[in-house]
């Protein structure tokens, strides 16, 4: 069953510093369906780690706060956060290639 998609708001975000290769991208999905956020997360060719998170704010919230920290090995130097104000609506979350 859909989740009610009333006051959902869409963030993304850039997480820079040794975020790869410390499954932080697994482990931000983990976060995100654990929190109930739909979106997406990739690797940037700079090394920094991209994500769209979208759901309650809330759960947003829940699962950028967490990637200020990241999982057992990452060390985050800085998370760039932008609202956008989209219709486009994601039903899960996937790891992009």
């Amino acid at each position: 069953m859909p989740r009610a998609r009333d006051g959902v708001i869409t963030l993304k975000l850039l997480i820079s510093g040794r975020v790869q290769g410390v499954s932080f991208r697994a482990t931000l999905r983990d976060q995100a369906i654990l929190h109930g956020v739909d979106g997406w997360v990739r690797n940037l060719q700079d090394g920094s780690v991209e994500a769209l998170l979208q759901g309650e704010e809330a759960d947003v919230r829940a699962v950028a706060d967490w990637a200020r920290v990241g999982p057992r090995g990452a060390e985050v130097s800085s998370v760039a956060e932008e609202r956008l104000d989209t219709r486009a609506r994601h039903e899960e979350f996937t790891i992009v290639a």
